[in-house]
């Protein structure tokens, strides 16, 4: 049974004899990348690199359900990359928002 299941897996159109299962899989370096970057200060976390992530993200994984065959390892890797990326993003803003705040209750006193 495993066998059978080990040459279907090998012999997919989107399995590891092909670019499609590859790509992907070493994409995953970009959201565990992300995911190390929890322990990066907010301040310097980027707007735009964190906010370009999470879009194409997005888009990928949605393509990943259109493509026949459907690409899972693509969009899983492309969905955690949106979810981390919208991680990071939501503590760069708080971060923000945060110094924001202490700067007017500042101005305040």
């Amino acid at each position: 049974m495993a066998n059978s299941k080990l040459q279907a897996f090998w012999n997919h159109p989107a399995g590891p004899k092909t670019i499609h299962f590859w790509a992907p899989t070493f994409k995953w370096g970009l959201t565990i990348a992300n995911i190390l970057d929890s322990a990066t200060p907010p301040e310097k976390l980027s707007y735009p690199q964190q906010s370009v992530l999470a879009c194409s993200g997005l888009i990928w994984a949605r393509y990943g359900t259109v493509i026949i065959p459907k690409n899972w390892n693509l969009v899983s890797v492309n969905f955690a990359m949106s979810v981390t990326a919208m991680y990071q993003l939501s503590r760069k803003i708080q971060h923000d928002l945060s110094i924001k705040n202490h700067e007017v209750a500042a101005e305040e006193e």
